[in-house]
């Protein structure tokens, strides 16, 4: 029987399940759950442990092996938990003699050092179960570190997959069916650093779209606009097979709060960047990151990450009430009220939720190039989400005309 993976949290985690899966299956593992979970927040922890607690009462005899980025940072915490056999790091999930030895090994944890993991390996795989398009890894690890995160903790330093093979993953996933392809990362921004010539993301798009002409989409995920090289700039500006839809770490608008946050970037530079953007490419579309509550942040300050929203004409935005991560600086900086935190939480939602209706309204009488997906929806060019007025084979491109929206998602003929 296949193997069951549970993946928490972010598309880098959902392309790794995949490795997982494959790995763990052709170890022979069997009559096991594994829990690939995400830490980055308190919340995410919290739901994986529940998850866990869960699978245990509804499957009693199945093994459990814990993973992921809380299993790296605080693996003592899932080994003392009754309904766990197995704890693995975030190399060790990947690795193929992890496997074969999970029932063999004496110890019931095997968590490395992150830090010292080598450079980014290829992590083939054929296909992404449960999903129309394809998600390629092409870098892990982060070099820097602000102040409220624990991510490069889970997850190590930068490191990059070489060029060649990268495209030679795109080219797989595209020989196998996938229309749409995700690049994915923890900083994909900081692409090419530890590769020789150190090459930029840019490049690698470009050589992508050349290398693969029948690629029909080529998407990115979360990108530090700080880090946006030349290249991809022309890249957005001049490949219509490269989507104009952009998702954004801005985190916050107030530039002191940037600053205590160990940001690189200043409000000025978060709207000056939206709007070259939309000089270079007029049809494109921003998310964003945003964190509400961070510590020392009065209501001034918070006023300006509303207002950031209309500034940068966000369209979605993911929101984060505040969670002091254990050993990050920011969980040492006075902290606010929970309260306050959960209610700024709610007013940047309501903002988002009202600018999503905004851009919806101004698709309807549109007519959208749509990739459909399972569940009877679709997303535009622009990853806006619509509802099928009939029933149409998930990884199908269709020419929709937008008849309305629910203020969620729009409505097709």
């Amino acid at each position: 029987m296949p193997v069951d993976v549970v993946t928490f949290g972010c598309r880098l985690n959902i392309a790794e399940s995949e490795v997982i899966r494959r790995e763990a299956g052709a170890a022979g593992i069997d009559n096991a759950v594994i829990v690939n979970t995400c830490n980055v927040t308190s919340e995410a922890v919290r739901q994986a442990r529940q998850t866990i607690r869960r699978i245990k009462r509804e499957k009693p005899d199945a093994r459990i092996v814990v993973t992921g980025c809380a299993a790296q940072t605080a693996p003592e915490q899932f080994a003392a938990m009754t309904e766990v056999d197995r704890v693995l790091g975030n190399e060790e999930k990947l690795d193929a003699r992890a496997w074969a030895n999970a029932w063999a090994a004496n110890e019931r944890v095997a968590v490395g050092d992150i830090m010292a993991a080598p450079r980014q390996s290829v992590s083939a795989v054929d296909h992404i179960e449960g999903h129309t398009r394809a998600f390629v890894q092409v870098q892990n690890g982060c070099d820097h570190r602000c102040t409220f995160c624990i991510i490069p903790f889970g997850r190590g330093n930068s490191r990059s997959l070489p060029m060649d093979d990268a495209v030679a993953q795109v080219r797989r996933l595209v020989d196998n069916g996938y229309r749409e392809v995700v690049l994915t990362g923890v900083d994909i921004t900081s692409y090419g650093a530890d590769l020789p010539n150190a090459p930029r993301l840019g490049a690698l798009v470009k050589r992508i779209l050349r290398d693969v002409p029948e690629l029909a989409r080529l998407r990115l995920s979360s990108l530090d606009s700080v880090e946006v090289d030349d290249d991809l700039l022309d890249a957005f500006a001049g490949e219509p097979r490269l989507m104009p839809h952009l998702h954004l770490s801005l985190q916050a608008g107030d530039d002191l709060i940037l600053k205590r946050m160990k940001r690189r970037h200043s409000r000025g530079d978060a709207i000056a960047f939206c709007d070259e953007m939309r000089r270079l490419r007029p049809d494109v579309v921003f998310g964003a990151d945003i964190i509400a509550g961070f510590p020392t942040e009065s209501e001034d300050m918070f006023t300006r990450s509303l207002d950031l929203v209309d500034e940068c004409g966000l369209t979605q935005l993911h929101v984060f009430p505040f969670s002091p991560r254990p050993g990050t600086p920011a969980a040492r900086m006075p902290q606010l009220d929970r309260g306050v935190i959960k209610e700024r939480a709610q007013r940047l939602r309501e903002k988002g939720e009202a600018a999503l209706r905004a851009h919806l309204a101004a698709q309807v009488g549109s007519q959208r190039l749509v990739l459909t997906e399972r569940g009877g929806i679709g997303r535009t060019e622009q990853f806006t989400a619509v509802r099928l007025a009939s029933a149409i084979a998930p990884g199908t491109f269709v020419d929709l005309t937008m008849a309305g929206h629910d203020g969620r998602q729009l409505l097709a003929a």
